[in-house]
C-alpha cells in the first residue's frame, strides 16, 4: 500500500503542477510570487552558492549548449536498454507478436531522424540577404507586429512574426520558442520537423507503456494470481485485490514497474504538449504569439493612454487562414521555396 500511495501521490502532484503552470503561465501576478520566493531563498542560501547556481542556470538556459541534447539521448538510451533487457525477452517467452515488440524500435528510428533534423535545420534566421524576402511573407498587424521596427541587436528590420532569440543571438522568422532539448530555435523552417519529432516521441512512450502494461496483465492472468488469497496483518484471509497485485508486481519486477510509471507520466506530459502544439498549428499561432496575445492590445493600442476607461480589446489572430491553409503554411513554408527559386 505504501508504494501505491506514494506513486499515485507523486503522479498527482506532477500532473497538477504541470496543469497549473500551463494555466497560470499568462498570469502576471505569479511573477511577484516567484520574485518573493527568490528573495526568501537568497536569505537561506550562501552567496557563493547563489552565484554558482546562477552561473549554472545561465549556462543551461541562456547559452547554446548540448547539455540537454546529451541528457535527452542518455534518457532515451536508458529507457530502451531497460525495455530490451527486461520486457523484450520476457514478452518473447509469453509469445508476444514480434511486430508488436519491434514497434517501439521503429518509432525510435523515426524519432531520431526528426530529432536530428530539428537540431540541425536553420529555423529561419533573418539576415541582410533574406531580410527583404521575409518582410513580404506576412502582413504587419500593427498590434503585436508593427511596421518599421528594427532589432536593436541585429540592426535588421523585424519581419512580422519574427523575434530575436537571446540564446541563439539571432532574429528568427515565425519564431515559436527556443527548445533546449534540441539546442535550437523552433521557427518557420523546422516547425514541421519539431511536430513530427514530438509526435513520434509521444507515440514511442505510449507504445512502450502499452507493451509493459499488457505484459504485466498477461502475467497476472496467466498465473491466476488474482484468484489467490493472502493473510493480512491481522491474520485474516483476504482475496487478492488491485493494491496487493501492484505491490506484488513491484516487488517481483521493480524495474519494469518503475519503467511503466516513467513512460506513463511521459506519455501524459508529451501528449498534453503535443495537443497544445497541434492546436497552435491548426490556428496558425506560435507559442510566442499565444503567450503575448493577451497583452498585445494593452502594449500597442494607440488609444489606451487616451481612453483609460474604455473597455480593453482582445487581441485577434490575424494570420489564421483556415485549417488546411494553416497546416500547409507549416509543412510547406513559402519563404523557403521562394529562396530556392532565387538560387
Amino acid at each position: 500500500m505504501d508504494f501505491l500511495f506514494l506513486f499515485l501521490f507523486y503522479l498527482a502532484l506532477l500532473v497538477i503542477g504541470v496543469i497549473t503552470i500551463c494555466i497560470c503561465s499568462k498570469i502576471h501576478c505569479l511573477k511577484g510570487l516567484v520574485r518573493g520566493g527568490a528573495q526568501i531563498f537568497s536569505y537561506l542560501i550562501p552567496e557563493c552558492v547563489q552565484r554558482a547556481l546562477l552561473r549554472l542556470l545561465h549556462y543551461l538556459f541562456h547559452t547554446r549548449n548540448h547539455t540537454f541534447v546529451i541528457l535527452h539521448l542518455v534518457l532515451q538510451g536508458m529507457v530502451y536498454t531497460e525495455y530490451t533487457w527486461e520486457i523484450f525477452g520476457l514478452c518473447q517467452e509469453l509469445e508476444f507478436s514480434l511486430y508488436y515488440l519491434f514497434l517501439p524500435y521503429l518509432l525510435l528510428i523515426i524519432n531520431l531522424v526528426f530529432f536530428a533534423l530539428t537540431c540541425v535545420t536553420d529555423p529561419g534566421t533573418v539576415t541582410k540577404e533574406n531580410e527583404s524576402v521575409f518582410l513580404q511573407v506576412y502582413e504587419f498587424d500593427e498590434v503585436m507586429f508593427p511596421k518599421n521596427v528594427s532589432c536593436s541587436t541585429c540592426d535588421l528590420r523585424k519581419p512580422a512574426r519574427s523575434k530575436h532569440c537571446s540564446v541563439c543571438n539571432r532574429c528568427v522568422h515565425r519564431f515559436d520558442h527556443h527548445c533546449v532539448w534540441v539546442n535550437n530555435c523552433i521557427g518557420a523552417w523546422n516547425t514541421r520537423y519539431f511536430l513530427f519529432y514530438l509526435l513520434t516521441l509521444t507515440a514511442s512512450a505510449a507504445t512502450m507503456a502499452v507493451v509493459s502494461t499488457v505484459f504485466l496483465v498477461r502475467l497476472v492472468m496467466g498465473s491466476d494470481l488474482y484468484l489467490e488469497t493472502y493473510i493480512d496483518d491481522l491474520g485474516r484471509s483476504q482475496v487478492v485485490d488491485t493494491v496487493f497485485l501492484v505491490q506484488y508486481l513491484f516487488l517481483t519486477f521493480p524495474r519494469i514497474v518503475f519503467l511503466l510509471g516513467f513512460v506513463l507520466v511521459l506519455s501524459f506530459l508529451l501528449g498534453g504538449y503535443l495537443c497544445f502544439a497541434l492546436y497552435l498549428a491548426a490556428t496558425n499561432q506560435t507559442t510566442n504569439e499565444w503567450y503575448r496575445g493577451d497583452r498585445a492590445w494593452c502594449q500597442h493600442c494607440p488609444h489606451a493612454a487616451q481612453t483609460p476607461s474604455a473597455e480593453p480589446r482582445v487581441y485577434r489572430n490575424a494570420y489564421c487562414r483556415g485549417l488546411w491553409s494553416n497546416l500547409q503554411e507549416i509543412f510547406l513554408p513559402a519563404a523557403a521555396h521562394y529562396e530556392r527559386k532565387k538560387k
